[in-house]
């Protein structure tokens, strides 16, 4: 583990609401936690909560004020910037004294940091050392970050009151990037889901997101990749526009919480060696590419070079897995996010939704296809919210009355995009479907499909305003939960203390499950999702999707070669879960092994897939 001052983990963005407020709550510890700035009612809703908690004035940004979502988002942050420097200066003042604040931010800290080491030895100097020590103790105390999150696909164009479409800076994720730029933070940003290359080019008009005078970047760009030529593209694409990637966080495409942008079957393992491999190279080029367009433009440069961090979350579960991903890949830190769903201290999670969470069983957590966005969505089936899905459908009242239209995006049946979880647009598919299907076995299973999409702009925002027993948007109760499957693992509440200490290997709070290291927890979830790819497909199958899946088979028999490769490094840890490696990727070889393509591509593919998947499906691990 590297000697830091401060904490080698971070707490990603979790849905709308459930990270909502978590730097107020973390980030007097120095543990950095993201933001989702897309939802800017519920966020001035949340303002209003912190005023009344700060003993603030609160004045309205109403929805009629001009550009009122960019200054709701910038109230907001400018207020938790306003509350975490107030927390820091109180910690500050506070005596080392057991059970304080002040004590509480060193006892967190990773063992072998610096800060931690020294407050170590103050517990057990005399009087005057203790003292000596305490002040400069002191000086190490730094909030963590207060970062944001965009996620670049939710940027639909909006309308005013009569129905005019606005400029294209009034798009969602335009709108809520300046609603960050024009903000006090001096912190980052993280763009998920991928390019948007009008968003990027918006980034040009704020001078925070270039160096100052001093060579220092206010506000720093994290780009969320899949993977290496993914964030060669995206990070030459900024650069040749003078603006630096200062990060890029790899997370799994499967393993992880909330939307799941699944690779070809590539797993983590190979897509971090790549990084670690190519980390000089990345940046090197990168920053050649960014200095020559800052000079171009006139601009300021870099008086020394900035910091380029590589950072992997997704299915982390232990220590050993953390401190192994940090050490052989040379990353920067890691993301712990669901488990963090199970510590009240640090997100909001309703009350009936946090039981339903301690009480999971495995396979309560899916991938469903609920999401609008049509990206497969990381799911739990004991909430609130498919219980309303349901009992809508038995009604014969399918979708969701759509207020925020965040997703929508279609354009099949109406001039204006509608959401595809509404019930506006599900009516006019089924109408559809049933006219032009006659076979009812196609047509129940496509009217399944569409029926499965579910409100999130509502769901994904609820449990916030539940939790701090605010008005519900247009009485919508509804929770939607989207953890990642490794959150089988954690049942009960913890503190956040607890957890943290967890992270660092103080102590044990997973459940008695039985729990594999997490490049076999993937390498079993890629294996379940082509199994169900392949189901999906029986009726309707082309070339295309032939191709798809042989090459997704390839890529994990590469993996797992990759795995063997690295085997000795990971059994060296002594962990039980190690142990089991070697014995799970030769199961996992041998059942790849079992079955071709092949025969697919000649004769009858449709039999030639269904002798395929009876033989994958009979094999469980």
């Amino acid at each position: 583990m590297k000697n830091n001052i401060s904490h080698t983990f971070h707490i990603p963005v979790m849905g709308l609401a459930f990270t909502i407020d978590t730097p107020i709550k973390v980030a007097k510890f120095g543990i950095s936690s993201v933001v989702s700035i897309i939802e800017d009612q519920l966020i001035e809703q949340m303002r209003e909560v912190i005023c009344k908690n700060e003993n603030l004035d609160y004045k309205e940004i109403s929805s009629d004020d001009d550009d009122h979502r960019a200054k709701r988002i910038t109230a907001y942050l400018d207020l938790m910037q306003l509350v975490v420097n107030k927390q820091i200066e109180e910690i500050k003042r506070e005596n080392f004294d057991t059970g304080a604040d002040i004590n509480q931010y060193f006892e967190m800290l990773p063992d072998d940091s610096i800060s931690k080491k020294m407050y170590q030895k103050m517990l057990f100097s005399d009087v005057k050392e203790r003292l000596i020590l305490q002040e400069k103790l002191k000086q190490f105390i730094i909030p963590g970050s207060i970062d944001v999150n965009i996620m670049t696909k939710l940027d639909k164009t909006n309308y005013d009151k009569v129905g005019n479409q606005l400029p294209v800076e009034y798009c969602d994720a335009l709108a809520a990037l300046r609603g960050y730029a024009n903000s006090s933070l001096k912190s980052s940003i993280v763009f998920s889901a991928g390019l948007n290359p009008r968003l990027y080019a918006y980034c040009e008009t704020f001078k925070d997101f270039y160096p100052d005078t001093e060579g220092i970047i206010k506000k720093k760009i994290i780009l969320k990749v899949s993977d290496y030529r993914s964030a060669l593209i995206q990070g030459k694409y900024l650069a040749k526009k003078g603006l630096w990637v200062s990060e890029f966080r790899i997370e799994s495409g499967i393993n992880c919480g909330g939307h799941a942008f699944i690779s070809s079957g590539i797993p983590l393992g190979p897509i971090l060696e790549d990084f670690k491999n190519k980390r000089s190279e990345l940046f090197d080029e990168l920053y050649t590419d960014c200095s020559n367009s800052l000079n171009v433009l006139g601009r300021q440069s870099f008086i020394s070079k900035p910091e380029l961090k590589i950072t992997a979350q997704g299915g982390i579960g232990t220590a050993d897995e953390n401190n192994f991903l940090i050490d052989y890949y040379d990353l920067d830190s890691t993301g712990w996010g669901s488990p963090f769903l199970m510590v009240p201290e640090a997100t909001n999670v309703d009350n009936d939704t946090l039981e339903n969470l301690v009480n999971a069983k495995k396979e309560d957590y899916y991938l469903s296809h609920a999401s609008p966005l049509g990206v497969p969505f990381n799911n739990f089936k004991n909430t609130t919210s498919e219980a309303q899905r349901l009992k809508r459908i038995m009604k014969d009242r399918p979708g969701s009355p759509c207020y925020k239209k965040f997703l929508s995006s279609n354009l099949e049946f109406t001039d204006k995009p509608i959401c595809t979880a509404s019930r506006e647009y599900q009516k006019l598919k089924i109408l559809q479907l049933k006219e032009t299907i006659s076979d009812e076995t196609i047509l129940e299973k496509e009217i399944e499909k569409v029926i499965e999409k579910d409100c999130l702009c509502e769901g994904l925002g609820a449990a916030a305003l539940l939790k701090n027993h605010t008005k519900l948007s247009h009485k919508l109760s509804a929770v939607t939960v989207c953890p990642g499957p490794n959150l089988a693992y954690f049942s009960g509440v913890f503190s956040l203390k607890q957890m943290v200490d967890h992270i660092y290997g103080r102590i044990n709070i997973l459940n008695s499950l039985t729990r594999s290291n997490l490049f076999i927890n993937e390498l079993q979830l890629y294996i379940d999702y082509l199994k169900k790819e392949m189901a999906d497909q029986l009726t309707i199958l082309t070339d295309k999707k032939v191709t798809y899946f042989q090459n997704f088979k390839n890529n994990l028999m590469k993996g797992i070669e990759y795995y063997y490769s690295i085997e000795h490094k990971l059994n060296s840890k002594g962990s039980d879960a190690y142990e089991q490696m070697t014995h799970q990727l030769n199961e996992f070889k041998n059942m790849l092994d079992s079955f071709s393509f092949d025969d697919m591509l000649f004769g009858d593919s449709r039999d030639g897939l269904k002798n395929t998947f009876t033989k994958i499906s009979t094999i469980n691990i």
